[in-house]
């Protein structure tokens, strides 16, 4: 399961860039913090794409800063960008984060292994987002039409949630005991370089499940591109599989910081609700993106989109992870593996 050799080579400078960045040597899953989670200190790990515009609000107009000073603390925030739920998890439990922004495979995966020690929940949802599967392979019309000659790229294999949901959708077909059927012909590559191989053409990778804007740009600027899979339809509808989660120590030792960041998260959720051109122009400012601004406002405005912390149907994949032996602990409810907050506590 070879890349094409750029694209490696691509994926390995942003993969040593991240690791410098934030010293993630020598991480484990079975690792204690490595730094004090301080109050007023909040260090958040996010990745690629439109699907964390919350947090580019949050930004750009200082929202958890303001929500700092309200409860009486001055928050120093910090924003790492990585690509791949392993070395999001990773930055987590070495304690170079406080919040992990990932997918909600990732979260079910992490807490999972530190349930009665790190205890790892999520802290809130980015959103509704519909992910696609998107392929440029014209013999691919569904997920049993992929061969041994085809690749997936994907965040990170396995663990991502375009993985998971990847897993469940094959259950579904095949079975649960072929859940991890197509696992072998995932390749890791982060969204910018899977989306520039789907639209180029003529590389290994013949397919990447991605996520907004990454899925419409490929579908504009590659005529032969189509959606062989919607995350919707897997999960049984609109769904948060996007999420941010924290440890157990983090939220006890600073409970301000913590309320202030959630507050912040949800101010950010209803201005882009209100304002979406204006969070259109947030998002190409923070992150420095050549997106369409016209293909960014679609996806704003999509009624299959919805921008809230509340999680949504998230429930299902963790218990079909479960049912598989993926993890080892069952999910029953929603106060399981996130943290019972107000703002959260009516999701699924």
């Amino acid at each position: 399961m070879t890349v094409p050799h750029s694209v490696r080579r691509r994926f390995v400078r942003r993969a040593a860039a991240f690791a410098t960045a934030i010293g993630l040597f020598g991480a484990s899953l079975g690792a204690t913090s490595a730094a004090h989670a301080a109050e007023g200190q909040l260090r958040i790990a996010e990745q690629f794409g439109i699907v964390y515009l919350l947090l580019n609000v949050a930004q750009e107009q200082k929202l958890i800063e303001k929500h700092g000073k309200a409860a009486g603390v001055d928050i120093k925030v910090e924003f790492l960008k990585l690509s791949g739920g392993s070395a999001v998890n990773d930055a987590l439990l070495s304690g170079n984060v406080e919040i992990a922004g990932a997918g909600v495979g990732p979260l079910f995966t992490l807490w999972d292994r530190t349930k009665g020690r790190q205890n790892v929940k999520g802290v809130a949802s980015l959103g509704n987002f519909p992910y696609y599967l998107v392929t440029n392979n014209p013999n691919v019309k569904s997920i049993a039409d992929f061969t041994d000659k085809d690749r997936i790229a994907l965040p990170a294999v396995g663990v991502s949630v375009q993985s998971r949901v990847l897993q469940f959708a094959s259950a579904k077909l095949w079975g649960d005991k072929e859940y991890n059927r197509l696992d072998k012909i995932q390749v890791a590559v982060p969204h910018p370089d899977a989306a520039a191989a789907i639209i180029k053409g003529g590389t290994e990778i013949t397919a990447h499940f991605g996520n907004p804007p990454f899925q419409e740009q490929e579908l504009a600027d590659n005529k032969n591109a189509r959606v062989v899979l919607n995350s919707y339809d897997v999960l049984g509808g609109p769904g948060s599989v996007t999420v941010l989660y924290a440890t157990e120590k983090f939220r006890n030792e600073s409970p301000k910081t913590y309320r202030a960041f959630v507050e912040a998260l949800d101010e950010a959720a209803r201005f882009i609700t209100a304002n979406p051109e204006k969070a259109a122009d947030i998002y190409l400012k923070v992150t420095g993106a050549r997106t369409d601004r016209n293909l960014l406002l679609q996806i704003i405005k999509n009624p299959e989109v919805q921008f809230k912390v509340q999680p949504q149907n998230t429930l299902g994949l963790g218990q079909f992870l479960y049912r598989v032996g993926a993890i080892k602990n069952e999910p029953k409810a929603l106060r399981d593996y996130f943290f019972d907050e107000p703002l959260t506590a009516n999701g699924s």
